[in-house]
């Protein structure tokens, strides 16, 4: 006999009692199938990775939603936070140049450091190292509070950005292409050179990969930098 047969061919309560289970399990799926039909589905696709670098009809080039030349020091941590440490870094008898430093930044799934260098006049700059102090040591030059306003108005002029993972050529060139040229600087560091995309991705042996953003106009300069 089939296995239906023997369910319903037996006393009366059994039948009652299934077709009550049989209702819940009915009700259940219904309430669930409507909370699915509820959630709109996520079709935003992931911005702000590492390669996803946008060139504007201007020419400037924007990554992980900053424009290099244009966007403030303010408007930039409108989008990544304020959990970051704004100084002057300078050796000894040096001017330096004044970083917005984020110990942890996720882009999308991929998490690094983050380190904005401003773009600011030499002379107002000098003049800011003269106000700020140092914790200990470092190179580290905190500002006076009331260099912070100018600061916040410096637009960023470029972005370095070391991933938490290794980076090695191949991962590299599958993101971002195979690059325009390469610089061997030593044994150990070697540039992967991208001007149209003002990306200088820089390789190393004994430390971290790191990404640095500029914008294409001033990558010839950087790039006859690299050979002295």
């Amino acid at each position: 006999r089939h296995f239906s047969t023997l369910l319903f061919s037996g006393p009366t309560p059994m039948k009652y009692l299934l077709a009550l289970l049989l209702i819940g399990i009915v009700a259940v799926s219904l309430v669930l199938l409507k909370q699915d039909a509820d959630v709109p589905p996520n079709d935003n696709p992931v911005t702000g990775l590492p390669w996803q670098i946008d060139i504007l009809p201007g020419g400037e080039s924007r990554v992980f939603g900053i424009t290099l030349g244009r966007t403030t020091l303010s408007e930039a941590m409108e989008q990544l936070g304020n959990d970051m440490e704004l100084a002057i870094i300078a050796a000894p008898h040096e001017t330096g140049t004044l970083e917005a430093y984020y110990s942890h930044h996720s882009s999308g799934p991929i998490t690094g450091k983050l380190i904005l260098l401003l773009d600011i006049d030499p002379v107002m700059l000098s003049a800011m190292l003269d106000r700020a102090f140092q914790d200990g040591g470092t190179r580290r030059h905190h500002l006076h509070p009331d260099d912070l306003p100018t600061a916040w108005q410096a637009p960023v002029r470029v972005i370095n950005f070391m991933p938490s993972f290794n980076l090695d050529e191949k991962i590299a060139q599958s993101r971002f292409g195979t690059p325009a040229e390469i610089i061997q600087v030593d044994a150990q560091q070697k540039h992967l050179l991208y001007p149209d995309k003002g990306l200088d991705l820089i390789l190393s042996e004994d430390g971290k990969e790191v990404l640095q953003y500029l914008s294409p106009d001033e990558f010839s300069t950087h790039r006859a930098q690299l050979q002295h």
